[in-house]
């Protein structure tokens, strides 16, 4: 895993949920590389097989994952388009579903 001070490899902060955790050896945070959300959830596939999967759905954020960078809701910002920079932070939910 490239470290975050590295100069070369500057790297995204990704935060995983607990029922994704399997798939990250049970790590909280993993470091990913990309320029756009779509290109730090290729590279968490790459890294961690099987994540991919389980955030998208024919090639769009599956419906009830929500995603965020530095605490905006990527579906507002563009969402697999999203820019992403060294440093950023992307936080990983599952949504919460419930109700009577």
């Amino acid at each position: 895993m490239p470290l975050l001070g590295d100069n070369k490899h500057m790297s995204i902060e990704v935060r995983i949920p607990t029922i994704l955790r399997p798939y990250t050896k049970d790590a909280k945070v993993v470091a990913a590389q990309g320029g756009d959300l779509a290109g730090v959830i290729a590279d968490l596939d790459q890294n961690y097989p099987g994540l991919g999967e389980r955030l998208l759905d024919n090639g769009a954020l599956r419906k009830f994952i929500n995603v965020y960078i530095n605490d905006e809701d990527v579906r507002f910002i563009g969402g697999l388009t999203a820019p992403v920079k060294a440093g950023d932070s992307v936080t990983i939910l599952p949504a919460v579903a419930g109700g009577q």
